[in-house]
């Protein structure tokens, strides 16, 4: 642009809007007797553009920032923190002797709570320790008598066996007697027959020798021979007389032995039945011992189950944590079941409750940002542990009926659980409590 079409357009203009027009327009120098332009603004206006152009960098930055953000991001601020609350009770009747603890103190695992009087506890076990003594040594008894009754029954039948042996070769050497002593009387009743004739024969000699010597036909050298022949005649007549006689008495004898014999074979076999009746006997005292054990297995259950009842008078805490809503006092009477504290465990994870619409790229094992309202300053980070099987309304107490006329489309919350990374809590252990709300955001890229 020329110097006189400079000119000529301030000479049209107002001088106010010449002023104006004048100060956005660049000075002009003279160089070497030619005009030059040089971009120079006064320095309001390099001011005012300078914060223009940062604020648009900075609105580009943020909204490029927020974008990505969203796009990475999953938030949601339907959240809070919860953890174990253990609900810590009686399991016994009982007065309350001592309460160890008092509210919002941190106990751990184990740690007695509450005392109850143990005196009535402590007596049931001395009842239960003598029952179950008395149906040991009732058990010992039995097993002793088992022992004795099997030992006894034992040497009887031995006995009883013994003597039936003994009987039956008794009976077998008194038959044998029998027999022979038959054969005996066989033989001297032959003898006997013989002497006889041998009796018969010598007499007659005895009878003519004498009437031939008489008529001194022979000598009586030849008369007494046949006398005396008649004499030995008859003399062994009567000795084969008494050899039937005594033959007779031994068979008397054996068969009288025979007889003994089968009598004590009887009175043996009699032991025997005895014997396997004390056997009997046996069999029934292990069925005694069997009962007296059972006896004693049952004693020794209730002194098992009093020794616990006694246990459960001290009242321990069952996990780390924080005492809270303490209700028991010393000399409370408590009943099973009734609620004493509550056991606020040290562990805490919070539970977002996400849209459906949300879950499709959050996954367990991503990492979460978690703003927690009381800590407002503070970053906490979690890792998300898993995702509920089923919306709230799925749980809730009465389930929504979409199978209805009118139906209204409505996004549902999925429960999400997320554990805190141990590191971050530090210096906040005892600061995070169940119900606080948070604002959970899950980096899904």
């Amino acid at each position: 642009m020329s110097p006189a079409e400079l000119k000529h357009i301030k000479e049209k203009a107002t001088a106010k809007e010449a002023g104006a027009f004048c100060r956005l327009l660049p000075p002009v120098e003279k160089t070497d007797g030619k005009l030059t332009i040089f971009d120079r603004f006064s320095s309001k206006t390099k001011l005012i553009g300078s914060i223009v152009l940062v604020t648009i960098l900075a609105l580009a930055v943020l909204g490029f920032n927020t974008i990505n953000y969203f796009l990475s991001y999953e938030q949601t601020d339907d959240a809070y923190t919860t953890g174990h609350l253990h609900q810590i009770s009686s399991r016994v009747n009982g007065t309350v002797e001592k309460v160890l603890v008092d509210d919002n103190e941190h106990v751990v695992v184990g740690q007695p709570l509450v005392i109850l009087d143990p005196k009535d506890f402590e007596v049931r076990v001395k009842q239960a320790q003598a029952s179950l003594a008395t149906a040991e040594h009732n058990a010992q008894a039995a097993q002793s008598a088992i022992s004795l009754a099997s030992i006894s029954a034992g040497g009887k039948t031995t006995e009883a066996q013994g003597q039936i042996d003994s009987a039956k070769a008794l009976l077998s050497q008194s038959q044998e007697a029998v027999r022979t002593a038959k054969a005996a009387i066989k033989e001297s009743e032959a003898q006997y027959t013989a002497k006889a004739a041998e009796v018969v024969r010598a007499e007659a000699d005895y009878k003519r020798f004498v009437m031939l010597a008489n008529e001194g036909a022979i000598s009586l050298h030849d008369r007494d021979a046949a006398v005396r022949d008649f004499e030995v005649a008859k003399a062994s007549r009567e000795a084969a007389r008494e050899a039937i006689s005594q033959t007779s008495s031994r068979l008397a004898e054996a068969e009288h032995a025979v007889g003994s014999a089968r009598a004590q074979i009887l009175q043996s076999g009699g032991l025997l039945q005895q014997a396997k009746a004390s056997h009997v006997q046996t069999v029934v005292n292990e069925s005694q011992f069997a009962v007296a054990q059972s006896a004693a297995s049952e004693a020794s259950a209730k002194l098992a189950d009093a020794q616990l009842q006694l246990s459960y008078t001290r009242v321990v805490s069952p996990a780390n944590g924080r005492v809270g809503r303490k209700t028991v006092e010393a000399g409370q009477r408590v009943q099973p079941g009734q609620q004493l504290m509550t056991v606020v465990s040290d562990e805490m994870w919070l539970v977002a409750n996400f849209k459906e619409t949300q879950l499709e790229k959050l996954r367990p094992g991503e990492s979460v940002e978690i703003k927690v309202d009381s800590f407002p300053h503070k970053k906490f980070v979690g890792v998300v542990d898993s995702i509920a099987p089923g919306s709230g309304a799925t749980f809730a107490l009465l389930p929504p009926d979409n199978a209805t006329g009118n139906f209204t489309k409505i996004v549902q919350r999925v429960p999400v659980k997320v554990r805190f990374k141990r590191e971050s809590l530090q210096g906040f252990e005892n600061l995070i409590v169940p119900g606080m709300s948070v604002v959970a955001s899950v980096k899904v890229r």
